[in-house]
């Protein structure tokens, strides 16, 4: 069985939606983010301020491809993850991706429940400033998350409409 990437904005259910998955297919499942903090020994927020973007998105690619996939899979990326070097060629060549679509009012209500300073790509953002932000990133990613092998409307999403699709 090929593994299945879960890519989409932050806030767009990868984690919780592949946590199902994986248990409804009996596949392990990996949150790409978790290995990262692993390995790196901080929070992603933390490395993000000491060394910046580009090297996270250089551990993150790193990280990517030499995740062990020898059994069943379904990995949650993190929301740029394929928009970076070569990752999103790779996610397909090597399994199935799926991308979680949600519109930016959407991800904005999602994501200002959360704890936004553990995100770094939104520190310091609130309000309509952090909904611009949002619009204006998820536009810049929609040409990488829509080469994903599927688009599935997190809004509309069904379980088992998830499985059929991977199977």
């Amino acid at each position: 069985m090929k593994p299945v990437f879960l890519i989409g904005f932050m806030g767009s259910g990868k984690t919780t939606w592949g946590r199902k998955l994986a248990t409804k297919t009996e596949r392990t499942f990996v949150d790409l983010d978790e290995v990262i903090v692993h390995e790196i020994g901080m929070p992603i927020a933390e490395y993000f301020t000491k060394y910046g973007e580009a090297a996270f998105r250089q551990v993150e690619s790193r990280t990517l491809k030499n995740l062990p996939l020898s059994e069943p899979t379904v990995i949650s990326t993190g929301g740029g993850t394929p928009c970076y070097f070569d990752n999103m060629a790779w996610m397909n060549e090597t399994g199935t991706t799926v991308y979680f679509y949600l519109p930016p009012k959407a991800l904005w209500d999602r994501l200002v429940q959360t704890d936004i300073a553990s995100r770094p790509a939104l520190k310091g953002l609130s309000g309509q400033e952090l909904l611009a932000d949002i619009t204006s990133k998820l536009a810049d990613r929609t040409s990488y998350y829509e080469q994903a092998t599927h688009i599935v409307n997190h809004l509309s999403l069904q379980l088992d409409e998830l499985v059929d699709l991977i199977r």
